[in-house]
């Protein structure tokens, strides 16, 4: 018979055992310390030090979305920056719009620290333990209890209703609202659904494990039951192997550009808000949310030059016309010139983008497919780097004749969190 000391030794020393805990192997040792709630890395060295042991899981911020081990790696819930931006893609995604329906502050801090709670187990591989009897619902869902973190992330932002609804200032922080937080205009090609849009506060949910994501996802939601209620969700994904762009639904490899800023001064110029922002949003980021339909069933129809010219890159290679890899320098004047990304070039600003795929089975009134992209792209100045693209790629993009965008949102994501703050502390206290 095993018990809660049996599995921490298992865990750390027997030779070839996996490296880190699995969901009930931490229930089983939280159950030993007496049950209830722990608090991540603190709480978890509370635990090790009754079961005789101070070695904690390890933390991990690095990995590609198909690395081998990356089903075992944890990511630091806290730290400067949130977790989710600027981390590699993970396989799978959720993407939750929730509106605050929580009658004052009180009430929404004490939702604040509830999800700061869960973040900070979910994302350490660990789950709430019920310590009250069995008629109760229980602290948690239970549906990730014998999986792994897989690099789990929790990414919250904030939208522009958040600060200010119909000349309100709901919460008392209006005055604190970041610099360029307000919704995205309208193009003339939009087809935006309103119920797919916007909301209070958005939380992005990545894991290289579908069912940890969901698992997150369901469990920020059943926390929020009569502070707050799901205006959407949307679900995406992504697949390549390790070190390779993904590819879109059209096979074309989406995200490219970003290795033009992939180091620390690169997202100090391109992702990450400064000082000219409130300080509780320096080190954070605005998240830009569409979500595009892509009409695969006239795409399909298309002939590869028509394909590769609506691009302005080989389809294969990911190579830029008149270019032999990927990531050669691209030459806008050998593009065709309404290509996407002889536009984008043109436009010059850049952007981190973390785009997923979506599929949403069959579209009842044609009988196509409903799928496309969950396009996402995170920029310290939203005005600079995202609108003026926007327009010009609404005018001119030959891509609009194979999609339509029928979503649209902008949130602001703050800083990191520091151990024992809860989320959005520095914004409603500081």
């Amino acid at each position: 018979m095993n018990n809660g000391d049996d599995t921490v030794k298992r865990s750390t020393e027997e030779p070839g055992a996996k490296k880190g805990y699995t969901r009930r192997e931490m229930l089983k040792m939280s159950a030993a310390a007496g049950g209830g709630i722990a608090l991540g890395a603190s709480g978890l060295g509370a635990i090790m030090k009754m079961l005789g042991t101070t070695e904690a899981p390890p933390a991990s911020s690095g990995g590609g979305a198909a690395s081998a081990s990356a089903a075992n790696e944890r990511l630091d819930f806290y730290g400067e920056h949130q977790a989710g931006i600027v981390t590699p893609q993970q396989t799978y995604m959720y993407l939750v719009g929730f509106k605050v329906t929580a009658p004052d502050r009180k009430t929404l801090v004490g939702l604040l620290r509830d999800w700061t709670r869960f973040c900070d187990l979910s994302t350490g591989g660990s789950s709430a333990v019920e310590a009250g009897g069995r008629l109760l619902p229980p602290s948690d869902s239970g549906e990730s209890v014998d999986l792994p973190a897989a690099r789990l992330s929790i990414t919250f932002g904030f939208g522009p209703s958040f600060f200010s609804q119909d000349g309100q200032d709901r919460f008392g922080i209006s005055a604190k609202a970041p610099k360029y937080l307000q919704d995205i205009p309208r193009m003339p090609k939009d087809r935006i659904d309103e119920s797919l849009s916007g909301g209070d506060i958005c939380i992005q949910v990545c894991a290289e494990d579908q069912q940890v994501a969901f698992h997150a996802a369901r469990n920020l939601i059943r926390l929020s039951a009569f502070t707050a209620s799901v205006l959407w969700m949307q679900e995406g994904f992504i697949s390549s192997p390790p070190g390779s762009t993904p590819r879109n639904l059209f096979g074309f490899k989406d995200g490219t550009a970003n290795s033009l800023h992939d180091s620390s001064a690169g997202y100090d110029d391109v992702v990450w808000c400064g000082d000219d922002e409130p300080s509780w949003m320096r080190g954070g980021s605005y998240l830009a949310y569409r979500k595009i339909r892509m009409l695969l069933e006239v795409w399909d129809r298309s002939s590869l030059k028509d394909q590769e010219d609506t691009f302005g890159r080989h389809k294969d290679s990911g190579a830029a016309y008149g270019r032999s890899g990927e990531f050669d320098a691209v030459s806008p004047a050998e593009l065709p010139a309404d290509s996407h990304v002889r536009l984008a070039k043109q436009d010059g600003a850049q952007m981190h983008r973390r785009a997923y795929s979506y599929t949403g089975g069959i579209d009842a009134r044609t009988g196509n497919v409903d799928a496309g992209l969950l396009f996402l792209s995170y920029q310290r100045n939203p005005d600079k780097q995202f609108v003026p693209m926007l327009r010009l790629m609404s005018r001119m993009d030959k891509l609009n004749e194979y999609t339509a965008h029928i979503a649209s949102s902008l949130f602001a994501c703050p800083g990191g969190w520091k151990p024992g703050e809860y989320v959005g502390q520095r914004l409603l206290e500081g």
